[in-house]
């Protein structure tokens, strides 16, 4: 499978992993049109020149996936000029405003406690999970308001890899996109250039120490078998993508076809 990339990609300086989703393949041989589906960071921190180039997408909607603890956190995204901001809070992928405060604050015992012989890869893939099973009136909501012309759109969570990748690959899936290029998408998110910046707020010497990374890493990366985990959950839950778009998320044959023609060439 080739992938088929946006020809230019800008160089946000506020704003982490912004992509157009445009180019991906289809299992029947279409692609998602470009400039019609984005996905990026929270835009807390967009500079007058992001929010310059954000409000020259012609967004209609910006989907905002933090809860309020993300947002006491960063702040609120900057105003878009004609933009509606749709905020739609999903569960936080570490179950959290505690989690993340220990995080940050916590010393090397405690972060091993919490995090150590896979304990932080597996409390991300019960996430993963939780959200697919959990939130279907989000992605419901979602999905129906995209094929009721909500493009294009901008889908976004803190870092734009959980939450925002979860509904991504959701919206991908209802068109028919490929499961490896929805996969390759999401791992995208591991360039350095898009990684969240993670800050630890611990004094002691060893707060950014080899170990500490090592401890706290599976949080901040998007891997493979995380996705994987939510498309099992909507097998074992559903016994496939058909009844999870149509008895999960109430978007029925009809109206996946409506948002294939918002979204694909």
């Amino acid at each position: 499978m080739t992938q088929h990339a946006p020809p230019t990609e800008p160089q946000l300086s506020g704003v982490r992993n912004f992509r157009d989703v445009g180019g991906l393949p289809t299992v029947d041989g279409r692609r998602v049109r470009p400039g019609v589906l984005f996905r990026s960071g929270h835009l807390a921190h967009a500079t007058a020149e992001d929010a310059a180039f954000l409000a020259g997408l012609g967004l209609h909607t910006v989907f905002d996936f933090r809860n309020a603890a993300d947002l006491r956190l960063e702040g609120p995204d900057v105003e878009l000029p004609g933009v509606r901001n749709v905020n739609l809070p999903l569960s936080d992928p570490a179950d959290g405003a505690e989690f993340w405060k220990m995080v940050r604050d916590g010393d090397i015992d405690q972060l091993r406690a919490l995090l150590s012989e896979g304990r932080a890869a597996n409390r991300m893939i019960t996430s993963y999970r939780s959200i697919i099973s959990g939130r279907t009136a989000e992605h419901s909501r979602v999905l129906h308001a995209l094929a009721d012309a909500s493009v294009p759109a901008l889908m976004h969570c803190a870092a734009g890899k959980d939450r925002a990748g979860l509904s991504i690959a959701v919206t991908l899936l209802a068109v028919g996109v490929e499961r490896d290029a929805i996969e390759a998408d999401y791992l995208e998110s591991n360039a350095k250039h898009r990684r969240y910046k993670v800050r630890r707020s611990a004094t002691s010497g060893d707060a950014y120490s080899p170990e500490v990374m090592e401890l706290i890493g599976p949080l901040f990366d998007a891997r493979a078998d995380y996705l994987r985990a939510a498309f099992e959950t909507i097998e074992q839950t559903w016994g496939g993508t058909e009844r999870y778009f149509e008895e999960g998320l109430r978007f029925g044959a009809a109206d996946r076809e409506r948002l294939r023609e918002r979204l694909l060439d």
